[in-house]
């Protein structure tokens, strides 16, 4: 018999007290696949408790590496040898971060045959950009109707130009270039604060990677990464999440370290909804009974939030930004460049009340403040922010909400339900 969770939440309960982020999410999927490119022992701490690191762990652990837990958020990863190259098709469907054990199979094996990757259905999601940088460093890639074949006897560096700033894409070519001869230039690169992340714990490994946090990386490749221990930094969509959820519950809340600097564009967007909050150190204090209006334009034009790259406006919380929008008074207009199915569940917002126009699949226009009402009939949640966004328009509505299908939503978030409980949140877990 298949388990069925759901939340059922009752809106309209203020929160109260301090919130600590989990481990980032995006930043601990990456470093578990780096564990593969060194045959040491190595420690990673503050991974998150989430369905995604528990595939991928189970992954690497089919392809030969150990996996221990060595407390609360802390995990032993040996991969001394390796004796597949073949990840498990089905855990590999469940996720989209198995293509990145391509590059470091490629380096430590030659060869690495991927099943086509999982995760969130928002629309088409390129992954050429991973092939385009694994072939310059010289492998070799044959895609066949289900999997990914791909070789390469000795990878070499390069200079790579990637024809866009992909996350999942900068990540495998800095894989796949630590341990290739030579060195090699990563350009138009990605420089999320995961990207970071998994530059900084691979130069703990012996890696020579400089240029962190700019769009042009410089890798000399090694011979050999050794091992470590390294903490991963807190789950930026988390805590922006959280700001959110304070804004429209009219809750004062504590996020501790936050690492606010991380949260400059997160604070122009969300100002822009009527959204405050102090910095307390490395702390973010986001004060209750805000009075959310939507800032126009010069010449009182109507605003857009839109999604681009790093240091842009995250497109990962654009379903926060919409949340708010419909609590703040005023006329904003949002606008998802990226993928053309994230805005499809306005649908279930609309039905909560919301006044909300799809335009077409990548805009919507929110006018606002609309008073929401639960839904006890169950709402399904179609991915992990979606999910999340149809989370905190429940605990601020009015009345009852069922959210099925909370799988997608504990694939990112951490017994999201337990922790919100702890601020005053009426929500609870039900297993059929």
């Amino acid at each position: 018999m298949v388990r069925v969770d759901r939340f059922i939440i009752e809106g309209g309960c203020r929160l109260d007290g301090t919130f600590v982020p989990a481990g980032n999410k995006n930043a601990a999927l990456p470093l578990i696949a780096a564990c593969l490119l060194s045959d040491a022992p190595i420690q990673l701490e503050n991974i998150p408790q989430i369905g995604d690191v528990i595939t991928k762990f189970q992954l690497i652990e089919q392809l030969g590496a150990t996996v221990e837990p060595c407390g609360a958020g802390t995990w032993r990863v040996h991969a001394h040898a390796i004796h597949s190259t073949e990840p498990d098709p089905r855990r590999a469907r469940a996720i989209r971060s198995s293509l990145l054990l391509a590059g470091p199979l490629l380096a430590r094996c030659g060869r690495a045959v991927l099943a086509r990757p999982g995760g969130d259905m928002i629309g088409r999601r390129r992954i050429d950009t991973h092939f385009q940088a694994l072939e310059a460093l010289g492998a070799q890639v044959e895609v066949t109707p289900d999997s990914f074949v791909l070789h390469a006897a000795r990878l070499r560096g390069a200079d790579i130009f990637l024809d866009e700033m992909s996350v999942t894409g900068t990540e495998q070519a800095i894989l796949a270039a630590v341990l290739a001869e030579g060195a090699s230039t990563i350009a138009n690169a990605a420089s999320e604060p995961h990207v970071q992340d998994l530059c900084h714990f691979l130069n703990v490994l012996g890696a020579r990677i400089s240029g962190i946090g700019t769009n042009v990386l410089t890798i000399e490749g090694v011979a050999a990464l050794g091992g470590g221990c390294y903490a991963i930094g807190p789950d930026f969509m988390e805590v922006a999440s959280l700001i959110g959820l304070a804004a429209v519950t009219r809750s004062g809340i504590r996020i501790a370290g936050a690492r606010p600097r991380e949260h400059r564009m997160t604070r122009l967007v969300f100002g822009r909804l009527g959204v405050t909050w102090d910095v307390d150190g490395d702390d973010i204090v986001v004060p209750a009974e805000q009075t959310l209006c939507v800032q126009n334009d010069a010449l009182n034009a109507i605003p857009t939030i839109a999604s681009s790259p790093w240091p842009g406006f995250n497109p990962d919380l654009l379903g926060v930004a919409l949340i708010i929008a419909t609590q703040a008074q005023g006329t904003v207009l949002i606008h998802e460049k990226m993928f053309e199915s994230r805005l499809f569940f306005v649908d279930r917002l609309i039905a909560m009340g919301a006044r909300i126009v799809l335009c077409d699949p990548h805009r919507a226009v929110v006018v606002g403040p609309s008073t929401l009402y639960g839904i006890p009939d169950g709402i399904p949640s179609p991915d992990i922010r979606a999910g999340m966004a149809l989370l905190s328009a429940a605990l601020c509505a009015r009345g009852r909400s069922v959210i099925y299908n909370i799988g997608q939503i504990d694939r990112g978030y951490e017994r999201i339900d337990e922790r919100l409980r702890a601020l005053g949140a009426c929500i609870t877990r039900v297993s059929d």
